[in-house]
């Protein structure tokens, strides 16, 4: 964990808003388009997948929260949100941004396993395409199968497609980065990421006692999942 942690708290560091929603601007975020974004990025999954609607009695679990963005949006439908983060300094940064939030619990993760508190639903978005190694992605679908109660269901924002996670920055990038002028990180692999195989998280779901209900963009960078634990 301290390996993501590290990095993904450099990150805060350096632009918070701009390595939550890579469309702002480095170091000049439009910060009413970056809210807004959590909420059409929240529904453009959800509606992708043919959720059910997030009620007021729900327990949600945001995997991977960063600043809060899709937060906001779970808090105002949820009766109850665990925004879970791998960077302390994005959350300290979220809690400075959703004070008025009085409905989230911020929590840290451990870069593998999730809090012990059963949930309702869970959302993810991305988030997993961001991990190096699929095997992390897995390994929280796994846990998903732990913590999601009965009727529970989770949608899931994860990439297929390998060669989104081979492009490298270009030189004239990265020596933009090396003097401060562009993003760092960008060719390290915390960033630049990993895919999962459809058909393994398919079997890893199974597994863990979920059922997979619907996919949609397979084979692509954005591909939506649904899995769900019967009641």
């Amino acid at each position: 964990m301290s390996d993501m942690a590290a990095f993904w708290d450099a990150r805060a560091r350096e632009d918070a808003f701009f390595f939550v929603d890579d469309r702002q601007g480095y170091r000049a975020p439009d910060l009413e388009r970056f809210w807004a974004g959590g909420e059409e990025g929240l529904d453009a999954l959800l509606g992708a997948l043919g959720a059910p609607a997030i009620r007021p009695e729900h327990t949600v679990l945001d995997l991977g929260c960063g600043l809060g963005r899709v937060t906001r949006a779970l808090a105002a439908r949820a009766g109850r949100v665990v925004a879970l983060d791998v960077s302390a300094a994005m959350l300290d940064r979220a809690r400075e941004l959703n004070g008025h939030l009085g409905n989230v619990e911020w929590v840290q993760g451990d870069g593998a396993t999730l809090p012990d508190v059963g949930v309702d639903v869970a959302v993810s978005l991305v988030v997993f395409q961001h991990l190096p190694d699929p095997a992390l992605t897995l390994g929280y679908v796994r846990e998903l199968g732990r913590v999601l109660r009965p009727g529970g269901w989770a949608a899931l924002h994860v990439s297929n497609d390998p060669a989104a996670h081979d492009r490298a920055p270009s030189a004239a990038r990265r020596a933009a980065s090396a003097v401060g002028r562009a993003p760092r990180g960008q060719d390290d692999p915390r960033w630049r990421g990993s895919a999962v195989d459809l058909s393994e998280l398919e079997r890893v779901a199974d597994a863990a006692g979920l059922r997979i209900e619907a996919v949609a963009g397979a084979g692509t960078q954005w591909c939506a999942v649904r899995a769900s634990r019967d009641a």
